[in-house]
């Protein structure tokens, strides 16, 4: 599921680059708030906890009721990077602790 989640937010923040409505930012600040906080808990379940304090982060500056103002042309930067990033992250294979393990002992 959460990289259903990265998938659909990564295609929803390019789609910011184009000249959508007020609406749609408004929507997609809101869906980038959960999908981050959900992002959140299932590193947290995973217990790597960087990538917690980054999606925090990310729902934190995304949230629509307490608006940044950052100008359009940093946003769009912004919406760039993080969905890169998350795309990126769908093709990163996170080192499991086994392999961690073997790797130690062969030290």
């Amino acid at each position: 599921m959460p990289k259903l989640v990265k998938t659909i937010l990564a295609i929803l923040l390019f789609l910011c680059l184009l000249n959508m409505p007020y609406g749609y930012y408004e929507l997609v600040r809101f869906v980038a708030m959960i999908a981050f906080a959900y992002l959140a808990y299932e590193a947290n379940r995973g217990k790597k906890q960087t990538e917690v304090i980054v999606y925090i982060g990310l729902a934190l500056l995304f949230q629509p009721f307490f608006k940044i103002a950052l100008g359009r042309g940093l946003w769009n930067v912004l919406d760039v990077i993080v969905g890169v990033g998350l795309v990126t992250s769908l093709f990163i294979k996170p080192k499991q602790q086994d392999d961690l393990k073997n790797n130690s002992d062969h030290l």
